[in-house]
């Protein structure tokens, strides 16, 4: 395939136009369109069409774009480590991974793994789990942890680590603290919900479902697990919180569980990485190493 012409397609595409894909690349509008014609006929198929003055990408169009945007992620992260082996001599570890790993496993794991390699750099970016997933996906991270439980996307390797206990939460002394109810008495309260993309989010969503009764009402969003346990503690609403990250709070009396009736949440925690690829990076396989000894 030319890579060049692939290139092109891709600016266009990002740009929804011919036009500023030319200007942003600094070379004419017939050309790019030559390229991409030449582009369409060694596929063969049709990867723009006309829509009103502008363009649009076909179904065939858009499966491209998404996988030639990878390819160039790819070239970029090459690029990056390549950069950073010639300047420090040190190999580096991009870590994607949601709120719960990131804020309660990895630093222990990241901790036994830099009392024994000092000099490596490693990078955490946390974020709920549909942009974990495109990290990993677009190369911006070399493994991700997530908390999910379907959706698996089939590009993604996942090894399941563990099961962690979820509760529901409410301020304490709330007049449901520390008792048992029914589900949809509970959905009944408002809820401090995670922003869209959360995992959890999901989860509460899908359970009410199978349950037959209506979604929470969302009285306050926020993003992240320990801001959204915070506004708990503060006394408002409801929530699906993880037990590592309520335990402590729940210690203090700043908050207490509800109990369902017939209702014991666990939820899996996986490692993902990028399928039909061989990492043989010794930090990516020695922190792996590390992470199955801690929970073996």
């Amino acid at each position: 395939m030319n890579l060049h012409a692939l290139r092109l397609f891709t600016k266009v595409a990002e740009l929804n136009s011919v036009s500023k894909a030319a200007q942003a690349l600094m070379i004419s509008q017939p050309a790019v369109t030559i390229q991409i014609r030449n582009l369409e006929k060694e596929v063969g198929l049709t990867l723009l069409e006309s829509k009103g003055r502008g363009i649009t990408l076909t179904q065939n169009g858009e499966f491209l774009f998404k996988q030639a945007q990878r390819l160039f992620d790819l070239e970029l992260d090459i690029e990056n480590k390549l950069e950073q082996l010639k300047n420090t001599g040190n190999e580096e570890l991009q870590i994607a991974s949601t709120h719960v790993p990131s804020h309660f496993l990895l630093p222990k794991w990241l901790a036994k793994y830099k009392q024994a390699y000092p000099t490596t750099n490693i990078h955490i970016k946390t974020a709920n789990s549909q942009q974990v997933i495109e990290e990993l996906l677009h190369y911006k991270a070399d493994m991700a942890f997530i908390v999910k439980e379907d959706g698996h996307h089939p590009d993604i390797n996942y090894q399941f680590l563990m099961n962690l206990d979820y509760w529901f939460i409410v301020p304490f002394g709330h007049p449901l603290a520390e008792q048992k109810v029914t589900l949809a008495e509970l959905m009944q309260q408002p809820f401090v919900s995670r922003e869209d993309g959360s995992s959890t989010k999901e989860y509460l969503n899908a359970l009410c479902k199978v349950h037959k009764i209506p979604p929470p009402k969302v009285g306050l969003q926020l993003d992240g697990i320990n801001e959204s346990i915070h506004a708990i503690a503060a006394g408002y609403g409801t929530m699906l919180a993880p037990s590592i990250a309520a335990s402590s709070f729940i210690q203090r009396q700043q908050i207490a569980r509800v109990f369902i009736k017939d209702i014991d949440i666990q939820r899996p925690i996986y490692l993902c990485t990028r399928k039909k690829e061989q990492n043989t990076s010794s930090t990516f396989n020695t922190f792996i190493n590390i992470i199955n000894d801690s929970i073996s």
